[in-house]
């Protein structure tokens, strides 16, 4: 950390569970806790059933993230930027929160997407998600496109849908030139994007994975460091040798 010049950054879920959005796939995650949401998140139910559109309007009217704001693991990677160290920041979550805790929105990619947008399937229009969400609130159950009629959604990757090929090229470009990789609350079970590690692992860059479970590379990253990430990657960021005698 101390050395590096060029760290790469990639964050899942886990970096947001502090500030109150539950993850997916964990123990208490959204997924576990309701099967309804797997239909909701995928993109064959969403485009077939008109009440898994309804049900999946209401959840995002009612979604924790438009509350959340950034915690300190969000901060510290805020600060890595300030110091000219961040090349690049790589996440699999939706909720914009990086952006939010100032992280420019040119080093941030979005490999599946953003909650705060919306798209059309019909015609491809984007836009603030707020517009569609005002129009939920004043009893549109199922919102169309006002252009085409088309059927909406949030502008993010569902289950049964195609990543974006040039965003997943960028990630992993960005990968290999990583002198350092850091893998923040991520179980580095996803892929293409869990390639990322290997990819800068073979390129030379030194790993270091902060997750709350075991991850598959766990064995081969330069340090696996388990616990709270708000709490540990401040102190990584700004004291390293310090929080290494302590962990050590």
């Amino acid at each position: 950390m101390r050395d590096a010049k060029r760290i790469v950054v990639l964050t899942g879920a886990g970096i947001s569970t502090d500030s109150g959005i539950p993850d997916f796939r964990g123990p208490q995650g959204v997924g576990t806790k309701n099967p309804v949401a797997e239909k909701m998140s995928n993109s064959h139910y969403y485009l077939a059933d008109p009440e898994v559109r309804k049900a999946s309007w209401q959840n995002r009217l009612a979604s924790p993230a438009w509350r959340a704001t950034p915690n300190p693991g969000h901060l510290a990677i805020v600060e890595l930027e300030r110091r000219g160290r961040l090349h690049a920041l790589i996440t699999q979550n939706i909720d914009e929160l990086h952006q939010v805790a100032g992280n420019s929105a040119h080093l941030v990619i979005e490999v599946h997407g953003s909650m705060r947008r919306f798209m059309c399937w019909g015609c491809g229009m984007r836009g603030p998600m707020q517009l569609v969400l005002e129009r939920v609130r004043a009893g549109e159950a199922d919102p169309p496109c006002r252009d085409c009629g088309g059927i909406l959604k949030s502008d993010t990757i569902s289950f049964g849908q195609q990543l974006v090929p040039e965003v997943i090229d960028r990630a992993m470009h960005a990968a290999g030139e990583a002198d350092l990789f850091l893998a923040v609350g991520t179980s580095l079970q996803v892929y293409p994007i869990a390639g990322a590690f290997d990819l800068a692992r073979a390129a030379g860059a030194r790993t270091v994975i902060m997750n709350a479970q075991p991850t598959p590379f766990d064995d081969i990253a330069d340090a696996v460091l388990p616990g709270s990430i708000s709490e540990l990657l401040p102190r990584l960021v700004t004291d390293p040798e310090s929080a290494s005698r302590s962990l050590n």
